[in-house]
């Protein structure tokens, strides 16, 4: 591939520090063996299955091995070659240009070329929570070749470069979502790809059937027959469903409990890798249109009375690691170790509490809110947080919600007031977290974006000039503001980095190639039934 040395250095520099190879996720030097069926087991069930508009877990983990994207990424996310052969950028950083794989044909038979990159890009920078931010200074995207796509950009962007996997950046075919609305959803038939595999069956409620693409342009992968993506809500049917080998592989699939007995069962691979497009992160959210909340020492007073360390104790068995600021603490190059948590004083947040005007009543309670749950996380969470609000006089209703329900009520309907969400930073900040602060992301309708409603103009002006700085320290210094600033206001309460665990029968090679992790294509994967 073409490149410039020194722009694209600057790019990788911005990437992160090298990552560990993970043990058992690909092993380089075997040979692959043709064949077979792959349980994946996975909750909760998603409701769409293409991250076009929607940064939501089910459609990253399961879109990718029907979607390419223009790149794949190493485990220190160096680009590798997709749908892009090969790419350069300029000097100052303001036109991409990517040169396409000839061959490639969607399933249902049409070719795929520089237009649907184009339009793949623009439906990303309208409708993707964090697609709007990696590509809000594309001005230009010129696909007069058919194979070659130039993106011109008014402003440089740190992030963009590392944005273009599957995962992230799906490209579809234009064809078909031309005729769709930014925030709908495709149907059964419109999920066309020219990814490894095909959508065969989707049960609601039981599971979702990819099957290996017979057209595929990197035959003769993939090496499966198919993959079965099981949906098992329960954490103990999920272990016997791994025991009994029902299913082979699965992220976060047992109790934590259970972590230490499956770490000693022999035909398992026990995997915590944090790769870097997880950048795991768990919030309190705190919706802003609730005139309470909008009481800066409501929310100091939240803050105090919630235990880091015995959530992480409690409900992830120690797993987890205390993450009190925007950028998670799994990203050491940005995260910003001297912003810690507020400290665990009740009586403190009762002083708050009376003097934003809210005490107590005759029967001991201030007020009351409605706290949310997303699925992905524990239901331990919910539980923790209403009992640690309850000491200092709020009561806290639970909600419970599938995951489409939830979605629906947190970012459409927002009738909730606290909400446990689970926004990973992933590859950079200032895709993963400046989406949730950003005020030039609030939009009705868009998932796991600014839910809070938060907006604070030096904050935008630090995000935005973090996402275009391209010097190292200047671009820390901007995020360790940022930082700052979210402590002391608090729209949003930091919790936890949670654990990132693969279980996997070691039958199951190669199932975690690069730094998408399980959201890989899984063209890699193979089951050697010798292992």
């Amino acid at each position: 591939m073409t490149i410039n040395r020194r722009v694209f250095n600057q790019f990788l520099l911005l990437a992160g520090a090298s990552t560990a190879l993970p043990a058992g996720a690909f092993a380089e030097d075997a040979k692959p063996v043709a064949g077979g069926t792959l349980n994946f087991v996975y909750y909760p069930e998603p409701n769409q299955i293409v991250s076009i508009n929607t940064s939501a877990g089910g459609p990253a983990t399961i879109g990718p091995k029907i979607f390419d994207g223009l790149l794949a990424y190493d485990y220190n996310l160096n680009p590798r070659p997709q749908l892009a052969t090969e790419w350069s950028i300029s000097d100052d950083g303001l036109e991409y240009v990517f040169k396409l794989r000839q061959g490639v044909k969607f399933s249902d038979g049409h070719d795929l070329t520089s237009q649907d990159v184009a339009f793949s890009i623009s439906r990303l920078r309208e409708a993707h929570p964090r697609g709007r931010i990696t590509f809000q200074n594309v001005t230009d995207i010129d696909t007069s070749d058919p194979h070659v796509v130039k993106i011109k950009l008014s402003k440089p962007s740190a992030a963009l470069i590392s944005g273009l996997a599957a995962t992230e950046s799906p490209v579809v075919p234009k064809h078909i979502y031309e005729k769709l609305k930014p925030a709908d959803d495709p149907s059964f038939e419109q999920i066309i790809g020219s990814g490894p595999f095909v959508l065969k069956e989707w049960v609601k409620g039981s599971h979702i059937i990819v099957e290996k693409n017979p057209t595929y342009w990197n035959a003769p992968k993939p090496y499966l027959d198919r993959i079965i993506f099981r949906f098992i809500t329960d954490p103990g049917a999920r272990a016997a469903a791994l025991e009994t080998g029902e299913v082979d592989i699965g992220p976060n699939p047992v109790a934590f409990a259970d972590l230490e007995r499956f770490k000693a069962l022999p035909q398992f691979v026990v995997d915590s890798t944090v790769f870097a497009y997880s950048g795991p992160l768990h919030q309190l959210i705190i919706n802003l249109e609730n005139p309470i909340l909008k009481e800066k020492k409501v929310r100091q007073a939240i803050a105090h009375a919630i235990d880091l360390d015995a959530i992480n104790a409690i409900v992830f068995y120690g797993y987890g690691q205390v993450s009190p600021t925007p950028i998670s603490v799994v990203n050491k190059k940005y995260f910003d170790p001297d912003v810690k948590a507020a400290t665990v004083d009740t009586a403190l947040s009762e002083k708050l509490l009376d003097e934003a005007g809210f005490k107590r009543g005759a029967d001991g309670i201030r007020f009351k809110l409605r706290l949310t749950n997303n699925p992905y996380n524990p239901w331990g969470y919910a539980d923790f947080l209403k009992q640690a609000l309850a000491k200092i006089g709020i009561d806290a209703e639970i909600q419970k919600f599938d995951f489409g329900t939830y979605v629906k009520t947190i970012y459409t309907d927002r009738t909730w007031d606290l909400s446990t969400e689970s926004c990973g930073n992933i590859f950079d900040p200032s895709a993963g977290a400046q989406r949730l602060y950003w005020s030039k992301n609030i939009k009705i309708g868009l998932p796991f974006s600014n839910g809070a409603h938060y907006q604070n103009p030096e904050v935008d002006q630090l995000l935005e000039a973090a996402s275009v700085e391209l010097d190292e320290a200047k671009r820390k210094q901007l995020f360790f503001r940022f930082q700052e600033i979210i402590a002391d206001e608090l729209p949003i309460i930091n919790l936890i980095a949670p654990p990132t665990i693969i279980i996997a029968r070691k039958t199951v090679k190669n199932y975690a190639p690069g730094a998408e992790g399980l959201s890989a294509n899984f063209a890699d994967a193979y089951i050697d039934p010798n292992a």
